[in-house]
């Protein structure tokens, strides 16, 4: 089965304040073993709301709101698009295309973390923007919505624009798990919303969720010990 483990944004993350050398180092050795197993099939960071964007649409009307924010709307995710740019506002246009074949939704658009925010090197010149597309709320889509947004992913791959995308399960398969202080307690889906922005997310090839907690135990223990994950599982 191939599951998302989505972390939650925490205090530091959202002001800002880039990880110590220690964390980077530890966590790129943890991830780094699962990117050689094979099992590591997709991964990204996302800065902390005032860098993100949210198109909300209701009765045929979009609103658009840059952040900062927190804890104001749903962030259960029903789909992730990863997404390369030259501007925000390319990101935010897709964004709002994708929005007008759903009708009433809210999207989010949030700025991937990259090496050089981290310290970890220089930014190169003209560089390319990365952006995560997040689709929120559970619905079911019409056949008419499904072959628009089709088409729609169709038109970005060949724009380039299109990297890759994920289709999350009903949260009836998932599992949260809160950690606090390293110690665990886990509550089985469905659920309605979560007030935590994601802070980032991996996509792993694993048999059971059982091994995802084991996964998410050492990976808490590397990010402090309290902090909040979902683990969905993919369409």
């Amino acid at each position: 089965m191939r599951v998302m483990m989505m972390h939650k944004n925490d205090a530091n993350s959202e002001a800002g304040n880039p990880p110590s050398k220690e964390i980077i180092e530890k966590m790129g050795a943890f991830i780094g073993g699962y990117i050689k197993s094979g099992r590591l099939l997709d991964g990204a960071g996302l800065l902390g709301s005032k860098h993100r964007t949210r198109i909300s649409c209701r009765d045929g009307q979009c609103t658009v709101k840059h952040g900062p924010y927190r804890g104001e709307d749903s962030e259960l995710p029903a789909a992730m698009l990863a997404l390369e740019v030259t501007t925000r506002e390319q990101a935010i246009g897709w964004a709002e295309r994708y929005a007008k074949i759903l009708g009433d939704c809210e999207l989010e658009v949030g700025k991937v973390t990259e090496p050089w925010d981290l310290g970890v090197m220089p930014e190169p010149q003209n560089a390319p923007l990365h952006f995560l597309l997040i689709e929120k709320g559970e619905r079911q889509h019409t056949p008419a919505q499904k072959a628009a947004i089709s088409r729609l992913k169709t038109e970005m791959t060949k724009a380039g624009v299109l990297q890759r995308s994920h289709e999350l399960a009903p949260s009836t398969q998932a599992k949260r798990l809160y950690f606090t202080n390293n110690k665990l307690r886990v509550v089985d889906g469905p659920f309605t919303e979560s007030k935590e922005l994601i802070g980032g997310f991996t996509v792993m090839e694993l048999p059971s969720f059982d091994a995802a907690i084991e996964i998410a135990i050492p990976y808490t223990e590397i990010l402090g010990g309290t902090i909040e994950i979902d683990l969905r599982v993919l369409v």
